[in-house]
Order: structure tokens, then C-alpha cells, then sequence
């Protein structure tokens, strides 16, 4: 101990402390100091009010156990204080605490914390396997990042750009975990890299690992009952999303320059707006999915989230080529999608719109709820067909939420499957007709990122309204960019550009002027 506790802080701060230890969060609330201007910051970012505070306390389950070997008390001025302590984890580990606390009312309160956890290996909610790298490209190494974009020769283009690999893709050497530990534990060895995960390979990228995903990608939300939500590496008091969630924290939180993922309702665009990243979506059966664990073959497509347009670019360019299909000037804007988004975020985006000054033409897609009702019954047949067997034959292997939407698949009919394809046929060439050979432009989810207090039926009520504005690319076959161009409540959300088949070069360069064009 070093230096003088005044009147009364020392038992506010042992009574914080054994709170700490009980994950007792009324008397953590409550040692906090109220209001909109409290701090609490730690490796994953800073959150700024009590309540989001309380909030995070809330959802995180409690802390590691430790025990205080050193304390620092500096009295700053009067009814103000700094307290610095030292702490050694009980199963290995140290870490420092940096509060300050102030005096009002006569009681001590915590105004600013600051947190500094143990050094960890690599964070399990992320990544599953990790290396430095786990396979490197071809060539010798080079600089990382937007550098190695910048300065990557034509026969390395990608050279030492990292990519975090969902944990659906063959990486030779390793096994398809699926996001599921029972699935993980059974999986074979492969003997071969996905072909989406060899053409980056190939042009100078490495692998930095695999990382993690919602079980089978049957999910937008990133809660992996298993391993535990990843961050979201623009708000840590919100979801990540996914189910391509390992990868879009990787590169919102600079481990990893590229995502490499999968989209069947909305999996890389939804992560990409939730944390403020590029993705596309390809056009459908474009990139090859051998190599892939399928989820439903009619909507699954390979993609990629960055934090750059012109990674995304390279990217994109390595692996479909590089033709650009013309778009038609007009931005297309349907006003049934921008009534499905939350008001707060249908007035940023018509605000943004404004700023573009591009031309729009306003244009009528077929129902939203049939898109979304046709993905959901087309999906979960398909899901069912691919993993229905396994998961009877594991009961209890699967977390809650997807283990719901497996038992609901298993209840769609054949008659009800029939009538869906048949609807998906006809939809899809309606899809198509609307968008021609123009860029349809969204929000790309209704708002910002659920809080991660949010229980579950409030997280299903945001997969039901966001598949109603994914829903279109994916009925439509249709590639699909989500840029992180709005910001809501202080969060961001994306917008999205669909285009015709095959413009998928095309709409991130759209994306890309236009973001220009409204940060001028």
C-alpha cells in the first residue's frame, strides 16, 4: 500500500472489490457514479455512461478470480482520488485497475475505471486456431495491411495481407468446426485448402487462423452458445453479429486485414454493418463453395470484410477476376425497405442519400415478407437435409437458439418446401427485373447492433426484421456491398448496394464514390 486512504474511501473500495468477486452488480451499479459522463475502459474500448456500464457488468457473467498484491492512492484534490491496484490472477496472470474516485453527497464513487486484463494467448471467442501464421501465403513476407496492398506486385497482389478464415472452410492440416465442439471433435483431418481459401493463399495472403462462427452459420447474431459472443470491435456494448463473427472482429479489431466468409441471409453484411466494416456478398455460385460446409446450397455464397475499400477490391479482384459490368447511374431505392428500417436509421440514410447527389429512381420489389418467408422455409429444408441426421443423433449438442431453428426446420413439410422453390423461381426473376442492370441501395440491417443485454426473443424479433432487407440479394442470387457509411445512436450501420449478376467489382467501386463523395 502506498499513500493515505481518506475518510471512508478505503471501505468503498474493499466494499467494490468483494462486490467484484460476487458479480454482485446492484453494489457495483451503485459504487459507479450516475449519470451520461462516467467512463469505463478496457482492451476491447471504452463505454461511456452508467448505463451502458451497468448494462456490460450485467451481460459478462462475472470476472476471474484474484487477489490485490499492491495498491496506490493519490489524492489529486480534495473529494478526488486516484487508486491504482495491482492484482495477480489466481490462475496465473496479472492485472491493473485505474479508478477515480470522487466524493459527493459524502459518498465515494467510482468516476473513471480504467482496465488492464492478463496477457491471453488469443482470445477463444475469436479464434479457434492461430498462428504467426497458421499457413502463409505464397512468396516471402511482406508488410501487413493497407501497406501490403498498396505495394504488393501483380504476381503477389495480396502479399502479407492476414485473413482470418471462417471455421467453415477446409484449411489443410485442421478440421471444419462448424462453431460446434461435439461436430469439432469428429471432424476428419483435410487434406486439401478450400479453393476460396488457395486463391488467396496463391496471391501472397496468409492465413492467421480460423476463426469462430455461429454453429453451422445458422444464425445472424454471433452468440456462440460455446465459446461466447466475439467483441464487436466498433461498440463493445453490442453484439458482433454473424454468423461470419470470429472474422468481422478479427479485422474491426486490426488481428486480421480480411474475413473470409460465408453469406446465405445476410452473414457477412450484417457483422460488416454491426461493426462498421466493408463485405460482400458475391453473386451467387460465382466464387466456388467446394471446400465449404453448406448451410443451404440455394443462398450460400463466399465473401470477404475488411476495413478498407481497396482491400476489398484486391481481394474481390484475386478471386472472381477483373471485369467491372457497367452499372447505370441511377441510384435504384424501393420504399418498402427503407419502411422496414428502424426511423432513427431510415433518416440518417435518406440525410446520406441526400449528400451523395446521385440521382434516384424509386422502384417496387415483391413483398417483403414472401422474400423473407421463401429464405426462411428454402434454408431450413436445406439446413435440415445437410445436417438434420446429425443433429437428432446429438440432442443437447447444439446451443438454444439454433438448436430451435434445426427443430423448426425439421417441421416443414415437403409440400411446404415445394411451394417455397416454386416461389423462390418466380421471385427471383422478379428480384432480378427490379434491379436490372442498376444498384438497388439500403440500409443494410434496420439499426445499429442490438445492446449484448438483449435477451432473446428481442434478438429473434432483429433476425426476423433484418431478413427482411437481406432477403433480396439472397432470393435475387444477387451480389451484394455493405460500406459503413451511417452512424446511429453512436453506433454505425452499413449501407448496401444490390446489383445485377456478375457486377460485384462494380458495386464495391460504386460504394467506394460514394463514400468519397459524402466525406467531402
Amino acid at each position: 500500500m502506498t499513500g493515505t486512504w481518506p475518510d471512508g474511501l478505503e471501505t468503498a473500495f474493499r466494499a467494490y472489490e468483494d462486490a467484484l468477486m460476487r458479480d454482485d452488480t446492484a453494489v457495483l451499479d451503485a459504487l459507479f457514479e450516475p449519470g451520461p459522463d462516467t467512463l469505463r475502459g478496457d482492451g476491447a474500448g471504452l463505454l461511456r455512461g452508467h448505463d451502458r456500464i451497468s448494462a456490460f457488468r450485467s451481460a459478462r457473467g462475472g470476472v476471474a478470480r484474484r487477489t490485490l498484491v499492491g495498491v496506490d492512492v493519490q489524492e489529486l484534490a480534495a473529494d478526488e482520488v486516484l487508486v491504482v491496484g495491482e492484482s495477480r490472477f489466481t490462475d496465473g496472470g496479472r492485472g491493473l485497475q485505474t479508478q477515480l474516485w470522487r466524493r459527493t453527497a459524502g459518498a465515494w464513487r467510482i468516476r473513471t475505471a480504467h482496465v488492464t486484463g492478463r496477457a491471453v494467448a488469443f482470445d477463444r471467442t475469436v479464434w479457434r486456431a492461430v498462428g504467426d501464421p497458421l499457413v502463409r501465403g505464397a512468396g516471402a513476407g511482406a508488410a501487413s495491411g493497407a501497406e501490403a496492398v498498396a505495394g504488393a506486385s501483380d504476381a503477389r497482389p495480396l502479399a502479407g495481407v492476414r485473413v482470418a478464415v471462417k471455421d467453415l472452410f477446409a484449411v489443410a492440416g485442421h478440421v471444419i468446426g462448424a462453431g460446434n465442439p461435439t461436430w469439432e471433435s469428429a471432424a476428419r483431418v483435410e487434406t486439401e485448402h478450400a479453393p476460396a481459401v488457395s486463391v488467396l493463399l496463391q496471391a501472397g495472403a496468409d492465413v492467421t487462423g480460423i476463426a469462430r462462427t455461429d454453429e453451422f452459420a445458422y444464425a445472424l447474431a454471433g452468440r456462440n452458445a460455446h465459446t461466447g459472443p466475439p467483441q464487436n470491435g466498433a461498440d463493445p456494448a453490442r453484439i458482433s453479429g454473424g454468423s461470419t463473427s470470429g472474422p468481422a472482429t478479427a479485422v474491426a479489431l486490426g488481428q486480421a486485414d480480411v474475413g473470409l466468409g460465408t453469406d446465405t441471409a445476410g452473414s457477412i453484411r450484417v457483422p460488416a454493418s454491426y461493426q462498421g466494416l466493408w463485405g460482400l456478398r458475391t453473386t451467387h455460385g460465382l466464387v466456388s463453395r467446394d471446400g465449404v460446409l453448406p448451410l443451404a446450397q440455394s443462398f450460400d455464397t463466399v465473401g470477404w470484410l475488411t476495413r478498407r475499400p481497396d482491400t476489398l477490391r484486391a481481394v474481390a479482384t484475386v478471386a472472381v477476376g477483373p471485369a467491372v459490368r457497367r452499372l447505370a447511374t441511377p441510384l435504384l431505392v424501393c420504399e418498402a425497405l427503407l419502411a422496414a428500417a428502424d426511423p432513427a436509421t431510415r433518416r440518417a440514410f435518406e440525410d446520406w442519400l441526400a449528400r451523395t447527389g446521385t440521382g434516384v429512381a424509386v422502384v417496387d420489389l415483391p413483398d417483403l415478407d414472401d422474400l423473407a418467408e421463401t429464405v426462411r422455409i428454402v434454408q431450413g429444408a436445406e439446413a435440415h437435409r445437410n445436417h438434420g441426421a446429425w443433429v437428432a443423433a446429438h440432442p443437447g449438442a447444439l446451443g438454444p437458439d439454433v438448436a430451435d431453428r434445426f427443430a423448426a426446420a425439421a417441421r416443414i413439410t415437403a409440400e411446404q418446401e415445394a411451394a417455397a422453390r416454386d416461389g423462390l423461381g418466380r421471385l427471383r426473376s422478379a428480384v432480378r427485373a427490379v434491379v436490372a442492370d442498376g444498384a438497388l441501395v439500403l440500409p443494410t440491417v434496420p439499426g445499429p447492433a442490438p445492446l449484448r443485454t438483449a435477451d432473446g426473443p428481442a434478438v429473434l424479433g432483429t433476425r426476423r426484421s433484418t431478413l427482411r432487407m437481406t432477403a433480396v440479394a439472397g432470393v435475387g442470387g444477387l451480389p451484394a456491398v455493405s460500406a459503413p457509411l451511417l452512424v446511429v445512436d453512436g453506433a454505425p450501420v452499413g449501407v448496401s448496394l444490390v446489383g445485377p449478376v456478375g457486377s460485384d467489382l462494380a458495386l464495391v467501386d460504386r460504394a467506394a464514390g460514394l463514400a468519397v463523395a459524402t466525406l467531402l
